[in-house]
Parts: structure tokens; sequence; C-alpha cells
């Protein structure tokens, strides 16, 4: 694996809030193709990380690459154009919007039409529409949502409201996708959906997957490479047999007591 593209690379990255430091010289990076997961307990800084990666925060020190291209001039707006996508730890949906629609609104970044060609609904506004519609549509039959489409998400059980979270990320084409503790909330017939869906998403389409969780037996299934984040900083990483064994990871989730043991 060590000769893929890097996707994504996190050079030093630290950040501060109010005096206090949530990242500390963190250094990472994710590689085409593959599901790299980064784990730790609550408070580590790990959905810190992911938005520092979109752009919602500005590191106070390191860099963040995205194809070898340097993020920190890029603004939020423009980063889904890279191909950077992402998911919440909650659904973030549109509640009173069908699955369909809400899809659609993942689709904004690509339009560029006019006012006036989107009021009379000609020309590249009705190209866009069209292509958009159809990207959506391949994204419903590819999360097997079909029966879901013209629903409410409100209406939806919450498993599905988190794969249809899924799904809009897939639907704004990124290369990099990154999930925000997808499985949060679902049940294991949804989590098995889910994994398979993550599978499918690296081995089929070729996207590279940026994962927070805190399913551990998902990740020892799922990831290629697993980074530990405890207290702003990484203290582990490697395959599941390198970190599950690793006594500052157990120290970490278990206590030391149970580190001393290991």
């Amino acid at each position: 694996m060590s000769d893929r593209e890097r996707q994504l690379e996190i050079e030093g990255v630290a950040i501060s809030f109010g005096g206090l430091e949530v990242l500390r010289d963190v250094s990472m990076d994710v590689r085409k193709g593959e599901i790299a997961a980064m784990v730790g307990p609550n408070g580590a800084g790990k959905t810190c990380l992911l938005n520092c990666i979109v752009g919602l925060y500005r590191p106070d020190r390191g860099s963040i690459k995205l194809k070898g291209e340097d993020l920190g001039p890029v603004p939020v707006h423009r980063r889904p154009l890279l191909g950077l996508g992402r998911t919440f730890q909650g659904a973030e949906l549109f509640e009173h919007m069908t699955v369909a629609e809400n899809l659609l609104l993942g689709r904004h970044a690509f339009l560029r039409s006019s006012v006036l060609e989107d009021m009379i609904w000609f020309g590249r506004a009705r190209r866009e529409a069209i292509a958009n519609r159809e990207k959506v549509e391949e994204v419903i039959d590819f999360f097997e949502l079909e029966r879901y489409r013209d629903t409410p998400v409100g209406v939806l059980p919450y498993g599905v409201q988190k794969l249809v979270g899924v799904a809009r990320a897939l639907a704004t084409e990124p290369d990099l996708l990154l999930l925000d503790e997808p499985a949060a909330g679902m049940n294991r017939q949804e989590k098995e959906d889910l994994a398979r869906f993550m599978l499918r998403t690296t081995n089929e389409l070729g996207i590279s997957l940026f994962w927070v969780e805190h399913d551990m037996e998902l990740v020892g299934d799922l990831a290629d490479r697993i980074f530990v984040l405890d207290q702003g900083t990484v203290i582990s990483s490697g395959d599941w047999a390198t970190v599950s064994s690793d006594p500052r990871v157990i120290e970490a989730y278990l206590g030391a007591g149970a580190a001393a043991g290991a």
C-alpha cells in the first residue's frame, strides 16, 4: 500500500482555542482507494481535525494538502470542487425534504447557470438540472434507497437518515470522503449495510475514506490503516493488530491499570 498515491497529507497540524491546545503536531495521510480510520476517546480532537480539513477551522501551525494542493488558501465553499466530501456526526438533513431533494442539495456547488437561465430553465440551467438529477439517481441506486427517494427524511428511521447523509456526501463526487461517526445510532443490520457500502465505495468507485469511528469491531473489520488520537496527538498508527496491542492505546481507552496488565 505504500506505493499508493497520497490523497490527503496532514503535516504538523496544531490548533488552540482560548489557550487550550486541541491538536498538537498531528501528522497523518490517506492513500488513494483506502479506508483510513481515526479513533480515540471522546475529546481527543477527531472532529476538530476534520473541521480543519474542510476549512471550518484554520490551524495555527502545519499544513493540509489534498492531492498535493495546499488547502490553506482555499475557501470552504471551493473545497468540494477539489474532490473533498464530508458527513457529520448527526444526519444534518432537511427533514421536510425528500431523500432525492436532499441529495440534489449536495450538488449545489456544481451549479454554474445564471439567475436568468434558472428563471427560464433554458440552456445551461436545463443541462445542469438534468445532469444533477441523473447523478442523484445513480447515488440512490448505489445505496439502494429507491423505496425512500420520495419520502421526507424526517419520517425515516435514524439509521436510514445517516445513510442518506453519506449518500448526499457521495453525490458531490469526491475523491476523498470524510466520515464522522456514520455508524452512530445504527443497529447491527444497519451497520452491516453501511460496511458493505463503504467497501463498495472504495473497491468499485476508487474513493478514499477517512473515517472517524467509535465502533472498534467495525474499525477492525474494515480499516486498512488506523490512526489513534489522544489528547490532541497521534499516539499510535498502523493496522488493527498493531494499534490494538499498543499499550498506549489500551491505556487511552481502558486506563493505566489495563495497560500495565496487557
